[in-house]
């Protein structure tokens, strides 16, 4: 006997059904609304930003639109955040904190333990999903970060990808950072976009800006009533750093007086605008081992003139956001809806040390870490410095700016010390400040990432359900500040926090913070730990944990606890467990076969094939043309092929080191290229170019291009978006190949002397030889 699971079509119907449209009576189902007048809520996330970088919070750098949005809002100005990006992006969009929603680290590691799942599970809704269950618009467009690299291709299950986390369109780049003039893989809702060329004058901030307004316009068009929730996350700040020559123009010789003398600026201007109680001081520069800035005047006038052109770019960036800003709020206004929209500004994280002491022309080579890099690599490039801040050079500024930019914060992104977790943070909602539920001003009260989200759910009348889709919710981490926004003197609602990220910890309650700057390698224990009374030293310049030892040991028990319950655990060490990838993944290091016409294979996919091994490319052409045959990166570091007046060239760029070597002609007919690389010792390559099996060209050896880089995908037959050798791009553009090609097989070789299993087995022979 089977039970039917047939659904009576008539069960439950309100109306009255007959045998005729005469006899019966219809009725319909009530549309999902939020109720009237619910506010629009716009979230600008800005990736990398310090503390001190809009002029809310103390900058010199022109954001009128963002003083306007403070001037009659909310500026939180204790707010904190987690110390990365990824951890931070799901920590607001989901309420929970990010170890529990599998986000321990950016979405670029995999080492095999829940923490680090990178995947948002079906009890933990986004903010996007809970805003669209009950009516909402949703988009998303810029980063997104919250898909792991493996699983950002056009294979994907794209259960991570937006679309399936509840927005309803987007627009933008799936990983962590992308060229802001040649975005190497821009996504359409479910769909990478398939890209030659961008127009001349393409900027990323422009356009995504661009799709936000036109989502915007077109909702209005077809929609008069319809609340929508516009997450809006830039890639910029982030490295690198590129911004239009128009915009860098007007910051031209604004940091030539250097970083102490702008520090020190912008400190006193935050001390005049009460963002800090009386008595705050300002540290001395980051000194620690590793992170340590130098004086600006024991800098000689070379440096000075390059570092200054470095700030010169980032401020450029920010003004360009505030200009795009302002074409949004713009738009809002002309529709009428400005009055009735929230609008969340911040950052991600704090402001970043990643360009070392002196700064970068070569950002992929200054992004490797590496524990066997040789001796002779070069973390920049001698370029001109007219190219800084352009589609053929990317930089990154000195640390120095970036404690300019975490003033008066000590240390850095990365670290759970105030300059890696406090961020700026502007709330304005014109209607809401009308009817006394924002009352403007500036708020001092300890706020954290996780309240984002149950924040803007009270302010917009939703409650966050129990269930959804008949799943239990995981319960939030995160408290909603609506009751500080409305009256200044309410105490903060989110009294007690952890903190972790690669090692580095901290615990947060009622104003005492315990904090570590956790050594690679060190051990885990309470002699690490240093203890703050952030309410009279918000810039942590005096350590209390010889004086305090019970509390110290009561808030790192405490910080021991929050770590199990929220599955911080295992922590990293010296076993390079960070670097490890799922055994499944070794199926990408099988030979691949690619046919023209082919799209562009993804960075992460690309990147399996050559990434720290040997590798041959072999390309079957039935008739020999001029144009590129295979490409494999930017113009952060790439290699391709391609004839030229019927000459044979392979074209290597070394972290921005562009090499040429002529292989020869190349007759009419069919022909068998074959470009063979040898992992060798120290991290380089040895090319061999052939032709019909005769040996071409064999080029000097090269440093491999690892971490990051090659930036951009392998392409057949074109060299796409941002060129590899920009003298080719020059004379013929994306020169897409005239002859007719067969295939282009990648045959994987040995994992290279420096490849991470061969570097993990020797760690292991010496800690045996050392027992």
């Amino acid at each position: 006997m089977t039970t039917s699971t047939r659904r009576d079509p008539y069960d439950g119907f309100p109306g009255r059904i007959g045998r005729t449209f005469a006899a019966s009576e219809p009725a319909w189902p009530a549309p999902r609304t939020p109720g009237d007048k619910a506010p629009n809520i716009v979230v600008v996330l800005v990736d990398d930003m310090g503390y001190s970088d809009i002029g809310p919070f103390g900058s010199e750098i022109p954001t009128p639109v963002l003083d306007t949005l403070a001037e009659d809002g909310v500026r939180l100005s204790n707010y904190h955040t987690m110390p990365l990006c990824s951890p931070a992006r799901a920590a607001l969009l989901t309420g929970l904190n990010p170890h529990r929603v599998g986000y321990a680290m950016v979405a670029n590691s995999d080492p095999g333990f829940p923490g680090y799942g990178m995947e948002i599970a079906d009890d933990i809704p986004t903010l996007a999903e809970l805003l669209h269950d009950s009516g909402y618009a949703t988009y998303a467009v810029g980063k997104w970060h919250l898909v792991r690299d493996s699983a950002s291709n056009a294979a994907d299950d794209r259960d991570n990808w937006p679309l399936r986390k509840g927005f309803d369109q987007y627009y933008g780049v799936l990983e962590g950072l992308t060229s802001l003039f040649h975005p190497h893989q821009l996504v359409r809702d479910n769909s990478p976009l398939d890209i030659d060329e961008f127009p001349d004058g393409y900027y990323y901030t422009d356009d995504i800006t661009d799709q936000a307004i036109s989502m915007v316009k077109s909702l209005r068009a077809h929609d008069p009533d319809k609340p929508f929730f516009l997450y809006l996350a830039h890639n910029a700040v982030h490295g690198p750093l590129q911004a239009k020559e128009e915009d860098i123009a007007r910051h031209r010789g604004r940091y030539d007086e250097g970083w102490d003398a702008l520090r020190a600026r912008r400190f006193a201007a935050q001390i005049a605008d009460g963002l800090f109680p009386p008595g705050t001081e300002l540290p001395e520069r980051n000194s620690e081992a590793g992170q340590d800035v130098p004086a600006w005047d024991s800098l000689t006038e070379e440096q000075q003139r390059l570092y200054a052109r470095y700030m010169e770019v980032y401020a450029a960036l920010v003004d360009n956001i505030d200009q795009n800003l302002g074409r949004l709020t713009a738009t809002l206004e002309a529709l009428g809806e400005l009055d009735n929209t929230i609008i969340v500004f911040t950052s991600d994280n704090g402001g970043t040390g990643e360009g070392g002491a002196e700064g970068t022309r070569s950002y992929f080579s200054r992004f490797v870490h590496h524990p066997a890099l040789p001796e002779d690599w070069t973390p920049d490039v001698d370029r001109d410095p007219e190219l800084i801040g352009g589609p053929r050079s990317l930089v990154h500024y000195p640390r120095g700016w970036g404690m300019v930019s975490n003033t008066p914060f000590r240390l850095y992104k990365g670290h759970t010390y105030a300059g890696g977790v406090r961020v700026p943070f502007v709330l304005s909602w014109p209607r809401g400040a009308r009817e006394g539920r924002l009352t403007p001003g500036t708020r001092p009260q300890y706020q954290y990432v996780t309240d984002i989200a149950p924040t803007l759910l009270e302010l917009v009348g939703l409650q966050r359900p129990e269930r959804r889709r008949g799943v239990p919710l995981q319960e939030p981490d995160g408290i909603t500040f609506a009751p500080v926004l409305a009256d200044p003197e309410h105490l903060s609602t989110h009294p007690e926090q952890y903190c972790e990220m690669t090692g580095n910890r901290s615990y947060y309650r009622d104003g005492r913070k315990l904090v570590t700057l956790h050594r690679p390698g060190a051990p885990y224990d309470d002699s690490e730990w240093a203890l703050y009374d952030i309410r009279t030293d918000p810039t942590e310049i005096h350590d209390l944990a010889a004086e305090h030892p019970g509390l110290v040991k009561e808030l790192s028990a405490a910080w021991e606890q929050a770590a199990w319950r929220n599955g911080v655990f295992p922590l990293p060490d010296g076993s390079g467990a960070l670097a490890r990838r799922n055994p499944a993944e070794q199926r990408l290091s099988r030979p691949l076969t690619l046919l023209p016409g082919t799209p562009e294979l993804e960075r992460y996919r690309s990147s399996r094939l050559v990434s720290l091994r040997s590798f041959e490319v072999t390309v079957a052409i039935e008739e020999t043309g001029e144009g590129v045959l295979v490409s494999h990166g930017d113009q952060g570091g790439g290699y391709s092929l391609y004839v030229e007046d019927g000459r044979l060239h392979f074209a290597y760029n070394e972290y921005g080191v562009l090499h040429e070597t002529d292989a020869g002609p190349l007759a009419p007919g069919a022909h068998t290229v074959r470009l063979v690389a040898t992992a060798e010792q120290g991290l380089r390559w040895s090319f061999r170019v052939e032709a019909d099996a005769e040996t071409r060209a064999t080029p000097p050896s090269v440093h491999q291009l690892i971490g990051m880089a090659p930036f951009q995908g392998i392409s057949i037959g074109v060299d796409r978006k941002s060129p590899i050798s920009w003298p080719l791009y020059e004379r013929h553009r994306s020169f897409p190949y005239e002859g007719r090609l067969r295939t282009v097989t990648y045959t994987p070789g040995a994992p290279g002397p420096d490849s991470p299993a061969a570097v993990a087995q020797a760690l292991k022979e010496a800690a045996a030889a050392f027992e």
